[in-house]
């Protein structure tokens, strides 16, 4: 799907086209999930996603198509992973599963095809600093342009580029040295 095609069917869904928000929430999803999933963990992705789904069909209708719908998609994920975080660190919750390695077993089963090799990417990019996680995953990973994310991250091209070059050497770094970036895990960041 063409950036073109997914803007359209937001405009059309702001115009209250049922089948053109079908069609925008369909052509999205994939992506949506995986940029939340590096910016929040797998814990709460559902709930996530949802809530990034519920925010942007209430405000389709305002949506003019200035930048891209994914751009525009994405700015609204990151601030519900952002509320999430938040609220995670205010309110911490104990998991009560009785059966716990049957759960650590249907994790592991879930859709991914290596489970070791993501579950090296998502140490490495936990141990990146929020702010060069979210420009890393946001270009490297989903492919936005530099401008795209710096839309999405809410600061300057120049601080994009500077950002993910900087998350660059310390994954370089950290794969040289085989563990995760020498900064360490953001405190409140799920993995």
């Amino acid at each position: 799907m063409t950036d073109e095609q997914v803007t359209g069917w937001a405009l059309a869904a702001g115009r209250g086209d049922p089948a053109a928000a079908a069609a925008f929430v369909r052509a999205t999803q994939r992506q949506l999930r995986r940029f939340l999933h590096h910016l929040a963990g797998p814990a709460d992705l559902d709930d996530l996603t949802q809530e990034t789904y519920l925010r942007a069909l209430r405000s389709l209708p305002g949506f003019a198509g200035r930048s891209s719908a994914r751009t525009w998609l994405y700015t609204i994920a990151r601030r519900v992973a952002v509320d999430h975080v938040r609220a995670a660190v205010a309110r911490p919750r104990l998991a009560r599963v009785d059966d716990w390695q049957g759960a650590a077993d249907a994790a592991t089963l879930a859709d991914r095809p290596r489970f070791e090799d993501d579950l090296a990417l998502r140490d490495l990019l936990g141990g990146l600093s929020d702010e060069r996680r979210e420009a890393f995953v946001a270009t490297q990973l989903l492919g936005l342009s530099y401008a795209e994310a710096a839309e999405v991250c809410d600061c300057p091209v120049g601080t994009i580029r500077s950002r993910v070059a900087r998350a660059r050497e310390d994954l370089v770094s950290a794969l040289a040295a085989g563990g995760v970036p020498r900064r360490g895990r953001a405190p409140g960041v799920a993995g």
